[in-house]
């Protein structure tokens, strides 16, 4: 088989590896001895043994080699950083020993590329599959919704179904996972209709937490409840769905309530028996420093954010961090919010000093705004919005020259500004100064109607200028 019909294109150099006649191998219906040996490598997350096994097997013992051998030597490529030069040479040789029709190795296939983010060679090897069942959509659908492309993936799941291919539980799932990444509402409604109608779908937990999430990141946190509460065998996931859907609308009281009757039950001696013990994970305190953010307890969110090591033995990452900064800084507290910041364990990001540079806007606070700026200088020297920040701190004190200078820094770096918008799962993009857009004419008569609306109402431009 030449290059030119491999679906990537990709031109190694198949020389280094041992080749023979597709005649010499057959699929075996059990897997041999030694593929029980690279499949316990693999189970055992020693990828790079599965690796150098399979070359030796096929340079020593090739007769053994089947299509188990190559797929556990593509979940090894998988599993292992840095392996796409390898990937790329199975994949060759399974095209080279006449296995590319397999579904199994296919979809393993369109998995490794994914991981690794190459998403267009993923989606040839899926359309050179020639009879794809929901297993190889749902692959598919996945890697553009794990590879932040939610919407394309939400084409496919239309797609999947109008090519008469039922969806299952899994890809219902990844579909509402799309909804809720991009809080496409409308389209997550009709999937829970859609689940409504159909019979003999298996509707588990999973499927109901993935609903929760849904409905809770897409803006309706009253359905999302409603569905927490008819939940009867709830999980640790349920319930973090549910504290982090309230944190994220402002109801701090509400996300605190639940996370009280987690620790109630996992205090009690007798727990409800349709309930089973509940142990919060990284996510859930993730919800509950998010809703001490929200409603300004700043006591209790130190309380919470030492209580995740210490009761439940819960290592903090970077979100835990950077809740607990802006936990300082919306209730006012910059200094804290600073020393904390300097004292972590791990590394500071752009993120948590641009938390604080926007809360010395807030409060006037040159001396230590411009401290902030030069750290953010440091990590990340291109970014305008900084300047700008610091720029409304100078306008607000009167500072007029220093202001001046940083907007003329600004417009010497500054690349134009984007919005982005969804409509109806599309994004539409729009760039400064940009009038390319096919519907401008609509778009400016719209944004002209609604500015003569508000100042109708008595809406007037606060200027910074004297």
């Amino acid at each position: 088989m030449t290059s030119k019909k491999l679906p990537l294109l990709v031109q190694v150099s198949l020389s280094k590896l041992l080749f023979l006649p597709k005649r010499h191998f057959h699929i075996h219906l059990r897997p041999p001895r030694s593929n029980q040996s690279l499949k316990k490598y693999l189970d055992c997350n020693h990828p790079a043994k599965v690796l150098l096994l399979f070359r030796y097997l096929l340079r020593e013992r090739a007769s053994s080699i089947d299509s188990f051998s190559f797929l556990f030597a593509l979940k090894a490529c998988t599993h292992k950083k840095h392996s796409t030069s390898l990937g790329n040479q199975i994949h060759c040789l399974i095209i080279k020993f006449g296995f590319e029709t397999i579904v199994q190795l296919q979809t393993c296939l369109l998995k490794m590329y994914s991981d690794w983010g190459k998403l267009e060679d993923a989606h040839k090897v899926f359309d050179e599959i020639p009879r794809k069942n929901s297993i190889c959509w749902t692959s598919l659908i996945s890697a553009y919704v794990e590879n932040q492309r939610p919407c394309k993936g939400l084409q496919l799941f239309r797609q999947m179904q109008m090519n008469n291919v039922e969806p299952d539980q899994v890809t219902v799932t990844v579909a509402l996972s799309a909804c809720a990444d991009i809080g496409a509402l409308e389209t997550g409604e009709w999937i829970h209709n859609f689940l409504r109608r159909k019979k003999g779908l298996n509707k588990d937990l999973t499927l109901n937490n993935a609903l929760i999430n849904m409905y809770a990141k897409c803006g309706d946190i009253m359905a999302a409840r409603r569905l927490f509460d008819s939940t009867r065998n709830k999980d640790v996931t349920t319930w973090t769905s549910m504290i982090v859907g309230h944190a994220l609308h402002g109801q701090a009281e509400e996300a605190l309530e639940l996370f009280s009757e987690i620790s109630t039950r996992r205090n009690s001696k007798t727990p409800n028996s349709s309930n089973c013990l509940i142990v919060p994970n990284d996510v859930t305190f993730i919800g509950v420093l998010m809703a001490c953010s929200h409603a300004g307890l700043v006591e209790e969110g130190k309380h919470h954010f030492i209580s995740m090591t210490e009761s439940y033995g819960i290592r903090p990452r970077e979100p835990h961090f950077g809740c607990m900064v802006d936990l300082f800084c919306r209730a006012g507290c910059l200094g804290d919010a600073y020393d904390f910041i300097m004292e972590m364990p791990v590394r500071s990001n752009t993120v948590m000093w641009r938390t604080l540079l926007g809360a010395c806007s807030l409060h006037s606070n040159i001396e230590l705004g411009a401290e902030v700026r030069g750290k953010l200088l440091e990590l990340d020297p291109d970014y305008v919005g900084d300047s700008v920040a610091m720029s409304n701190i100078y306008a607000d004190k009167g500072m007029w020259n220093k202001k001046m200078i940083v907007r003329n820094q600004i417009k010497k770096s500054r690349s134009p500004g984007c919005s982005l918008i969804v409509v109806e799962t599309e994004v539409n993009e729009f760039v400064t100064a940009d009038d390319s857009h096919a519907l401008k004419t609509e778009i400016y008569d719209a944004l002209e109607h609604l500015t003569r609306n508000i100042k109708a109402y008595g809406y007037m431009p606060r200027h910074s200028n004297p």
